[in-house]
């Protein structure tokens, strides 16, 4: 799979925002055209926070031009500053450097509510789960200049659209596995689909069909077939994130609006309140058994019984939309022939999503896992670098999560250690002499999912 063949499989993995997109116009081919352009308008107009996904803070940081101020949170600091690199990892971001924007204070540099709850909650929260307490997060400020060059529009890159290119990816690497071990992997992943058909076909039937269904027992089943489906869990957390993000009228949640930013807290509340989530980030893991409860725990202005139905109907859209392959209708449940062959051209890219999952902890594969991922990385730098994009976001809906693109061959920076005020607003202290490396860091080695000090019962 060279770059002519995974450029437009890339460029569909991206989210292109901006006012022209709004209204959209439907693709006629496209089964879900029409429903993907309801959506569209639906989120951005027919919501609280809608204005949020055409005029925020991230994009008003990126069309500002000139320099760029982002937030990077680490553990490492020591290690990093020994080996004088920084290395990207894979993830939401593909293989970027994590960070969320800053923004010039009277005194500092104000992180967005994103950094300020990694920094100041999330990542202590972390250390502390592996038994770390006092191994403190350090805030580093990156100071980048945008060149004039840079793509001036705004594309964002989404994770839940490379299902296509994780299987691209291993058709072209699986001969590195053994007869055996690719057979049982294609077995292990038929068997997850099969499985999960009862739930596959209930989505499908309400995305295509308009079928009306009971939300909480569709919510039930979704709950049910997570641990078999573990997109299912990150598709599951983006809906819910998604709503609670757009429908909240909280005041905290207003005065974020008034600055910009969407209100991450809410989304992150709910995270740390699925057991075992600390210390071992999985969005796999994400199900939240009492909707109604989580809910009210997080915000009050959330309805639950809103939520359930907003829930029920756009998982079951981003199901068909990211999980069956573009154009194709799967039906006739009951008359599959359950062979990895025969499913790839209807459910593509579940069968990728599914494989990209299993070969973390698959047999020897975690270290053919890496080359996995570094191809998938590579693929992501030589498209950005071809549209010249410096600093990819996260495109699944712009709540502030940015990335620094390792590989951009005009990358300019700085970066400084800083500390915090009494007010939050952080001060860069010390001017720091690092390389960001275009190479992916394991991500066991990562700040979210490190488990290199864990205790062994975790």
């Amino acid at each position: 799979m060279d770059f002519t063949d995974s450029y437009e499989s890339w460029a569909d993995a991206h989210a292109f925002y901006g006012a022209s997109l709004v209204p959209t116009t439907p693709d006629p081919v496209d089964p879900l055209g029409a429903q993907k352009a309801d959506w569209t308008d639906r989120l951005a107009l027919g919501t609280p926070n809608g204005h949020l996904l055409r005029r925020n803070n991230l994009f008003d940081s990126l069309a500002a031009g000139g320099k760029l101020h982002l937030l990077h949170v680490t553990h490492a600091l020591e290690k990093i500053s020994k080996d004088g690199s920084l290395y990207p990892s894979g993830g939401c971001l593909v293989g970027s450097i994590y960070c969320a924007p800053l923004t010039a204070a009277d005194q500092g540099w104000r992180p967005h509510n994103l950094g300020s709850y990694i920094l100041t909650r999330e990542a202590p929260a972390f250390l502390a789960k592996i038994g770390r307490p006092d191994h403190q997060p350090t805030p580093l400020i990156f100071e980048l200049d945008l060149t004039p060059q840079a793509y001036q529009g705004l594309a964002g890159v989404d994770y839940l659209r490379l299902g296509s290119i994780h299987l691209a990816i291993y058709t072209q690497l699986e001969y590195l596995l053994s007869k055996a071990e690719r057979n049982q992997l294609r077995e292990t992943v038929v068997s997850r689909v099969k499985n999960s058909a009862a739930f596959l076909a209930l989505a499908a039937a309400v995305a295509y069909q308009g079928a009306v269904v009971e939300p909480a027992g569709f919510l039930r089943q979704l709950d049910e077939t997570i641990p078999r489906l573990p997109i299912l869990g990150y598709i599951f957390f983006e809906a819910l994130s998604e709503y609670a993000m757009l429908h909240s009228t909280s005041p905290r949640t207003r005065r974020l609006a008034e600055i910009g930013e969407f209100d991450n807290w809410l989304y992150k509340e709910l995270l740390f309140a699925v057991p075992g989530m600390i210390g071992r980030f999985d969005l796999a893991r994400f199900r939240v058994p009492d909707l109604g409860a989580a809910l009210s725990a997080v915000d009050p202005t959330l309805d639950a019984d809103a939520a359930a139905l907003y829930l029920t109907a756009r998982v079951s859209h981003l199901v068909a939309a990211r999980l069956f392959t573009p154009g194709q209708v799967p039906d006739r449940w009951h008359h599959t022939k359950w062979e990895f062959d025969s499913l790839a051209p209807q459910l593509g890219p579940l069968l990728g999503h599914l494989i990209h999952r299993e070969l973390r902890t698959y047999g020897r594969s975690p270290d053919f896992y890496f080359y996995f991922d570094q191809l998938k990385a590579l693929q992501a730098w030589n498209y950005w670098n071809h549209l010249d994009i410096p600093v990819p976001f996260n495109g699944t809906i712009p709540k502030g999560e940015i990335g620094i693109n390792p590989a951009y061959p005009d990358l300019k920076y700085r970066a400084w250690r800083a500390d915090s005020d009494e007010a939050g607003n952080l001060h860069p202290t010390e001017e720091l002499d690092l390389t960001i490396t275009p190479r992916l860091v394991d991500l066991r080695s990562t700040l979210m999912r490190n488990n290199q000090w864990a205790p062994a019962a975790a």
